[in-house]
């Protein structure tokens, strides 16, 4: 059993189950539905059906990151038990989540100065974000220790690929991601833009697809390219859908009929409510390694 502690946020977008399986920490982002906050706590304090369900009927939503001070207690809280502290935070191409844990690590380094903290910037989000962590779990449990599984993400966070669409780009056009010109004028020919995770972790939309059955297929087509070794891929594949199972299910039909050598099923699970009150219900998101992000 690892002497440390490997930690990440709730942002990660795994179910409870996982986190006690893999024995990984997570602290909860927060989030509002028509000015009423919650905890981004798995879907225990807001279903996420309803979650969805309030957002299509119309409620407003923002979010909120843990500031430095709820990190420090967080960290805190593993510290005084003699514990060292691995954690990971949600892109800093989308959040400030890294500089508030950054801030916190500083804090307590001067009041722990016997532990050891180590504060990474996933450059991920979302399954692509929790595919990270499993990995590192399984160097983990296999006897890595702190410093090198600190240096094993650092050196290939950037391979972990995310890919994902939406059918819906109202909440695209509401956060500034896509104009309003141009979602009025793609809601109506019913474009699908693909969009992936650059190499900064920012959200970037890499090509306009009229019709979901389409895009469902080029996504497919996306990872069977990009992915490490191509159709002899014998990693994991997560994939994260808000409140579009039935979309989620038929890239990973396709996907395990085209990679015979996949590690397990593809694992679906429900894109979070910190992620998904940007992404909006109807969005559909792969996580893979495979190519490293350059651009």
């Amino acid at each position: 059993m690892a002497d440390y502690i490997l930690s990440c946020s709730s942002t990660a977008d795994m179910c409870e189950q996982w986190f006690e399986d893999r024995n990984v920490k997570y602290l909860c982002f927060h989030f509002f539905l028509a000015d009423e906050e919650f905890p981004d706590d798995l879907g225990k304090s807001m279903p996420y059906k309803k979650f969805y369900n309030s957002m299509v009927e119309g409620a407003m939503t923002k979010t909120s990151q843990p500031n430095a001070d709820e990190y420090k207690n967080y960290f805190e809280s593993f510290l005084k038990e003699g514990k060292d502290v691995i954690h990971l935070t949600l892109s800093s191409g989308i959040s400030g989540a890294f500089n508030s844990a950054k801030i916190a690590q500083s804090m307590c380094e001067e009041e722990y100065p016997d532990r050891k903290i180590y504060v990474i910037d996933s450059l991920a989000a979302s399954g692509g974000f929790g595919l990270l962590i499993d990995m590192m779990a399984d160097l983990r449990d296999n006897g890595m220790n702190i410093d090198d599984l600190a240096k094993w993400a650092e050196d290939n966070k950037k391979k972990l690929n995310h890919w994902f669409f939406t059918s819906d780009l109202t909440y695209l056009i509401r956060g500034g991601r896509v104009s309003k010109t141009s979602g009025f004028i793609g809601n109506m020919l019913n474009i699908c833009p693909l969009l992936n995770v650059d190499f900064e972790g920012k959200l970037i939309a890499r090509a306009k697809i009229r019709t979901k059955k389409k895009v469902i297929q080029a996504t497919a087509d996306k990872i069977i390219e990009l992915a490490e070794n191509g159709k002899d891929y014998d990693g994991k594949i997560f994939i994260n859908h808000a409140d579009c199972y039935e979309d989620a299910k038929a890239v990973a039909d396709i996907l395990e009929a085209n990679l015979p050598k996949l590690n397990g099923k593809v694992l679906i699970n429900y894109i979070g409510t910190t992620i998904g009150a940007h992404t909006g219900p109807g969005t559909v998101a792969c996580f893979f390694y495979g190519a490293e992000r350059v651009d």
